[in-house]
């Protein structure tokens, strides 16, 4: 295959309203506009090239088999200009955190359904 390069990534979400302002307003992510063609509810973010998609799926709640360790379950990770400024913010948010195991400037947090969202200092 020829030509490949990273489009998005799709994750659920339960509660479109509470996952926006998780990832819209708490994260400060762009939202972006879907195509209308598309008819289930959700709402797109442009990072850079890419894209995060929240799709909607009513009662959904991600698994934590692991919950000492966060980074071991499916995640997106985004890297930040300032990781500590990023550990206030989400703490001023009442945001659960883990710190990254292995020492790096990285922490885990989860978003409204428990999806694992990744924060490393860029």
């Amino acid at each position: 295959m020829q030509g490949i390069h990273y489009l998005h990534t799709a994750i659920l979400v339960s509660d479109l309203e509470a996952a926006e302002h998780f990832y819209g307003t708490i994260l400060g992510l762009p939202k972006v506009d879907r195509p209308t063609n598309i008819k289930f509810p959700g709402t797109w973010y442009q990072i850079g090239d890419q894209q995060l998609h929240l799709i909607v799926s009513p009662g959904y709640q991600a698994p934590l088999p692991n919950e000492e360790k966060w980074g071991r379950h499916p995640h997106v990770a985004f890297g930040v200009a300032d990781l500590e400024a990023t550990k206030i913010r989400l703490q001023n948010y009442n945001c659960p955190i883990q710190t990254s195991a292995s020492g790096r400037a990285a922490l885990f947090t989860r978003d409204p359904d428990g999806n694992v969202v990744e924060l490393a200092q860029a």
